[in-house]
């Protein structure tokens, strides 16, 4: 069983003097960057200073000292690399990495760029993770709310011996805390995440939504009631996953549901399927799939834009935008 962190094992003090500079103040960061700061951390942001860059807009509106990436390494502490995976390489090596001092921390939301060697942080410098199982917009509304989203921590240095002190200090005044902090390890945390994401997900269920519209539609039926019933009732059933899990979803509908999806569900993700997943799981396991992608990345990504493309003139897309106008609780 994985061992889990509260409130109550981590020492905020630890933090006391200290400065912690956010690099990237996205998605993630601007969550991290206003909940240190309301838990009374020192915080600063570290992003490109130009008035066309939003992030930066947005650092400066909420009231943060705003400096570039590598004047932010110079001032903090612990510095927490928040821009995409894509980057943070470029951004290590050019703006951090020689600003780093013996005894300072290096901080990951993902583990992708240490796990798969992109970026190899001196022996000198602590390094660990705080993943937050959540996007940023959820971590900071539950914050404010009293609550916390669930984190995940793993320590890839540990230079000072307090790495892991430091870690859930900062988990904590994030508001993981709250909700727990489950211990893991940033080969764990990596593989997992991008598995999850590529055969459940992001890359299953569109693929699921995608098939079973095309279906329905081939069959003669509307293309509303096809988008309704594969797509939009979805969400529905999510809700009830992670309200209660598999059982609480069979408990809260119908006779009728529960008995077809457990009896047809299963030959619908077969055995075919999950060795599709194995396989998956191998390519991310081996690093292919790091090396793919940050070739694609690198080169222009002309194969991901083509399938983005290919995404965005799905029948399934044009139904749906059209569909939810209707939806005046959705905008």
């Amino acid at each position: 069983m994985a061992k889990i962190y509260y409130e109550k094992d981590a020492d905020l003090s630890v933090l006391e003097g200290k400065t912690v500079s956010i690099i990237g103040f996205g998605s993630q960061g601007h969550a991290h960057a206003q909940n240190l700061r309301d838990s009374g951390v020192n915080v600063v942001a570290g992003e490109l200073l130009r008035d066309d860059n939003p992030n930066y807009k947005a650092a400066v509106e909420a009231g943060f000292e705003v400096m570039t990436a590598a004047d932010a390494a110079k001032r903090g502490d612990i510095i927490v690399l928040l821009v995409p995976d894509t980057v943070q390489k470029i951004v290590y090596e050019k703006e951090i990495k020689d600003n780093l001092e013996p005894g300072n921390s290096l901080m990951f939301a993902h583990g992708f760029n240490i796990h798969f060697k992109c970026i190899e942080p001196s022996p000198e410098t602590d390094v660990f993770m705080i993943a937050p199982k959540g996007p940023g917009h959820l971590v900071r509304d539950e914050y404010v709310k009293g609550a916390g989203v669930p984190c995940l921590v793993a320590i890839h240095q540990d230079a000072t011996g307090d790495a892991l002190t430091k870690a859930l200090a900062y988990g904590c005044a994030l508001g993981g805390g709250r909700g727990g902090i489950i211990e893991t390890t940033f080969k764990e945390e990596t593989e997992t995440d991008l598995f999850g994401e590529q055969t459940v997900l992001c890359g299953g269920s569109a693929a699921l939504i995608k098939a079973g519209f095309e279906v329905l539609v081939e069959a003669g039926y509307q293309p509303e009631i096809a988008y309704f019933e594969v797509m939009h009732e979805l969400k529905l059933i999510v809700d009830l996953y992670y309200r209660g899990g598999l059982a609480f979803m069979n408990y809260s509908v119908s006779d009728t549901a529960e008995y077809g999806g457990l009896s047809v569900g299963p030959r619908i993700i077969t055995e075919d399927t999950k060795n599709a997943m194995r396989t998956a799981l191998k390519r991310i396991q081996n690093g292919e799939f790091a090396k793919e992608w940050l070739e694609e990345y690198a080169s222009g990504g002309a194969t991901f834009q083509k399938l983005r493309d290919a995404d965005a003139a799905h029948p399934v897309e044009k139904v749906g935008a059209d569909l939810r106008k209707m939806m005046t609780w959705i905008q």
